[in-house]
């Protein structure tokens, strides 16, 4: 392996696959393993490159072999010249249409898993759904074969939501998302009553009616905790047969949603994990199926690689509509969109929210940018997709689950033991020396691109390939741990008041 990696030759600067010392690889000074060392000498205020596009400005005069990192690389906001449509490459026609064996729905969608989901309106009805679903024990659940358990999506919002109406809504988008997210078999809602997060309220908004696998229930009618936590015990027995009732069947990978999404990012994140991520995506759109890319904060200063493969100008509008957004939101809470880099981001070599986007942004693959959305809003189109969510992994993904994502693919550098319900996560490693240290978390070691001199291809259809096999039932080692019945975090919008 290289002891240094040049990713184009526009770049002026390299990363050290190795810790160097002064003297090695043209170093003038100990270089940490992941981070950046100048290929050249660069003025102070000369933009630095990397992937070939700006990452920072220099802060400083900045010599050859030099350490390159947040002592004398600065963030500036980036002036781009935004194209439409412009690179568009269509999914090539697959050699063969790939299956998984699915749960096949009434309204057609297939389910990966097949959970009873008791969600809560409010924070104050947490208590009630947590004790509901830990009576089902999977002693208790054993009985029940094809039910992969009852789980409760409790958060601590719901009530005193002020505003333009705008979080309201994002839950209200949330909670229905969970609901029809075609891994869910069975609904119970509970709620206290008198919150703003009106059950009544939301089944108006979405015209559901409930029924046999809808139940509704609220603390304040059925006569305090207790007799609601035994009311919902009662009901969700009353579900578990019409839930169990289903078995997996042949379907097409077309009806994969995958939410992509990284954490806990390193230098090689952008050059091992998600690059093979992005192939993995490109396999499944040109079988018809469906990737998400998420996390807004996380592909600025990447965001006109997006527009250029959007399908439509006004599809790209759409994602610099976001951008616009999100700056106005950092703005006037004070912030900036350099803050999302977290201390373990950058200890692994990345510098600037530039850079880190240039990275995630490659989880997107190749094919055309064929539609954009709100946090939760339902994916009604088909190819590689964006959703807009914070950088924040739980409530990304609690974003991407609502929007229908019915598999989550999440990258992570420097380790992660995320895990999610009812969708489930699989881990890929960005590094080798992560992934034996976190193997029992980890379920691909994308670091073999750098160790073991495999491609971004064959790491990518590993990735694939383990898609359509967790899809078919195959446990996730997040599943084994027994992640996800904390993961679910809707993302509060505005004032609470």
């Amino acid at each position: 392996m290289a002891r240094t990696i040049r990713l184009s030759p526009e770049d002026n600067v390299v990363t050290a696959s190795a810790p160097l010392e002064a003297g090695e690889e043209g170093a003038v000074m100990p270089i940490p393993r992941g981070h950046k060392m100048a290929a050249e000498d660069i003025p102070r205020g000369r933009a630095l490159r990397k992937y070939a596009q700006v990452i920072g400005y220099a802060s400083e005069d900045i010599a050859r072999g030099s350490h390159v990192h947040t002592h004398n690389l600065e963030f500036r906001a980036v002036e781009a010249d935004y194209a439409f449509a412009t690179n568009l490459r269509p999914a090539p026609e697959p050699a063969r249409r790939d299956t998984f064996r699915g749960y096949r729905r009434a309204n057609g969608k297939v389910g990966t898993r097949n959970y009873l989901a008791v969600l809560t309106s409010v924070n104050c009805s947490a208590t009630a759904g947590r004790q509901i679903a830990a009576h089902f024990t999977p002693e208790r659940l054993a009985a029940w074969p094809n039910v992969d358990g009852v789980v409760a999506f409790v958060h601590g919002t719901g009530c005193a939501m002020g505003g333009d109406g705008t979080g309201f809504e994002a839950l209200q988008r949330v909670l229905w998302g969970y609901a029809r997210n075609p891994n869910v078999g069975g609904v119970l809602m509970a709620g206290l009553g008198c919150e703003g997060m009106q059950i009544d309220w939301l089944l108006e908004a979405y015209g559901i009616t409930p029924g046999p696998a809808f139940q509704v229930m609220n603390i304040q009618d059925v006569g305090g905790l207790r007799a609601t936590v035994n009311a919902g015990i009662a009901q969700v027995e009353a579900m578990l047969p019409m839930v169990n009732d289903v078995t997996r069947e042949e379907c097409p990978a077309s009806e994969l949603t995958v939410a992509l999404q990284c954490g806990g990012s390193d230098a090689w994140s952008g050059i091992t994990a998600n690059p093979a991520v992005g192939h993995a995506c490109d396999l499944l759109v040109a079988q018809g199926g469906t990737g998400v890319l998420a996390e807004t904060p996380e592909i600025y200063g990447a965001e006109h690689l997006l527009t250029a493969r959007a399908k439509d100008e006004a599809t790209g509008r759409k994602l610099l509509d976001l951008i616009a957004w999100w700056e106005d939101y950092t703005a006037r809470n004070r912030g900036s969109m350099d803050n999302n880099p977290s201390p373990g981001n950058k200890a692994g070599g990345l510098t600037t929210i530039l850079e880190k986007s240039l990275g995630a942004a490659a989880k997107a693959g190749t094919t055309p940018l064929n539609g954009v959305f709100r946090y939760a809003e339902p994916i009604t189109e088909r190819g590689f997709v964006f959703m807009d969510s914070p950088g924040y992994d739980p409530a990304s993904v609690t974003g991407q689950i609502a929007s229908g994502c019915n598999l989550v693919c999440f990258t992570t550098g420097r380790g992660s033991a995320f895990g999610a319900k009812p969708s489930p996560s699989m881990k890929v490693a960005t590094n080798t020396e992560m992934f034996r240290r976190l193997e029992s978390d980890m379920d691909v070691n994308a670091g073999t691109i750098l160790s073991d001199g495999r491609s971004v291809e064959e790491v990518g259809r590993e990735i694939y390939e383990m898609w359509l096999r967790i899809a078919s039932g195959e446990r996730t080692k997040s599943e084994l741990e027994g992640l996800g019945d904390y993961e679910f975090v809707p993302w509060q919008i505005g004032a609470v008041m």
